[in-house]
């Protein structure tokens, strides 16, 4: 585990940790967080993405690449994020200057009248398994001249010009939604792409009643029947703003080895680590939230805050009281927009700043 021992600024990115106006009531249920109000009260608030209903990336997504300068000026869509070479690259794979996109095994459901989107996590996805399937999708996907590169077996990534400028959706972003304005379409035209539906048919055709989905189902889970496209884009030259990232996020670990940031793995807790006084900043992303949020489970999204307060903002709370660390910064995402903050000890003293929580929510 890498230490953040010489970092004397923290930045903690917490995913789906910023309920929407509409949810507020429910996700505050008895939700007793002391050290979260008294950062949040005193901080300085820096920025406020409210977003809009329909862009196709994820707030904390979007955050990182512009940390990064990871999103080119010119792209067709503001709001898209080109995060699958990086993504390839935490993986273990070379992503030169091809474009890419990252592909998962997913599970649509049939709701009355539409298609939806099951959060990939949800699929309990064993290795073996997905490497099966994908050894079945393979050819498919090679024979209409596409490359595939699969340094993890539920995570591939695809390049092929037949895609051109296909614009897709984070799924988390579609998860537990109407998927039908969250598929790949031509990023100028809005057009759906054919050659994209061909090679999703052509999958799901060959895992229809597969022996693995069949077993899967004999198991009460759902079956692996769909291929989810997003993220698609060409690695750019970034940069990083932080002397060190710690995330499970494949996203943002490739930012960081792309930019030559030291890069490691999501702390357990705050209790590990001893700052001291040296340059740098150090950001660790936390996401607890992002299953209970996408299901609407409020119970288990407060068990998670619950969590984060004990583990990570109370003891942080602290080392910044005792000028163990200089500076905290707070990025709090929901599924639109992100709020960030900064806390230093001189702010904990301005009492009379008195902002709470809530009124963080994005309506």
């Amino acid at each position: 585990m890498r230490s953040i021992m010489h970092a004397t600024r923290l930045h903690l990115l917490l995913p789906f940790a910023l309920p929407s106006a509409a949810d507020a009531a429910t996700a505050l249920h008895n939700l007793v967080t002391p050290a979260l109000d008294r950062l949040v009260a005193r901080g300085t608030l820096v920025e406020r993405v409210i977003g809009e209903d329909f862009q196709r990336t994820l707030p904390h997504e979007r955050w990182v690449a512009r940390q990064f300068d990871a999103i080119s000026p010119t792209q067709p869509a503001a709001d898209e994020a080109p995060l699958a070479p990086y993504m390839l690259l935490a993986d273990g794979g070379e992503p030169g200057d091809a474009t890419w996109a990252c592909i998962q095994p997913v599970h649509v459901r049939i709701a009355h009248d539409h298609l939806v989107l099951i959060d990939p996590a949800a699929l309990d996805l064993e290795d073996d398994e997905a490497a099966t399937l994908l050894a079945v999708a393979r050819p498919l996907i090679e024979e209409l001249g596409v490359r595939i590169e699969a340094p993890k077996p539920t995570r591939w990534y695809l390049s092929s010009d037949t895609f051109g400028s296909l614009a897709g959706a984070s799924p988390l972003r579609a998860s537990g939604r109407n998927i039908e304005i969250w598929l790949p379409h031509e990023a100028h035209t809005g057009e759906r792409s054919r050659a994209w539906m061909k090679l999703q048919n052509e999958v799901q055709m060959a895992w229809f009643e597969h022996p693995v989905n069949e077993a899967r189902e004999a198991r009460g889970l759902p079956a692996v029947n769909s291929i989810w496209f997003h993220a698609q884009g060409v690695a750019l030259p970034v940069r990083s703003p932080f002397a060190q990232v710690l995330s499970d996020a494949p996203a943002t670990r490739g930012l960081a080895l792309a930019a030559q940031a030291g890069a490691g793995s999501q702390p357990a807790s705050f209790a590990a680590f001893a700052p001291t006084a040296t340059a740098g900043v150090t950001l660790v992303e936390l996401d607890p939230f992002s299953a209970p949020y996408v299901e609407q489970d409020w119970a288990r999204w407060n068990d998670a805050f619950a969590a984060l307060e004990a583990d990570w903002l109370a003891p942080a709370l602290a080392a910044l009281q005792a000028d163990r660390i200089g500076e905290l910064g707070l990025t709090l995402c929901g599924d639109t927009g992100s709020v960030t903050l900064t806390v230093t000890r001189n702010d904990l003293r301005k009492f009379w700043r008195r902002r709470v929580f809530a009124s963080l929510f994005i309506e």
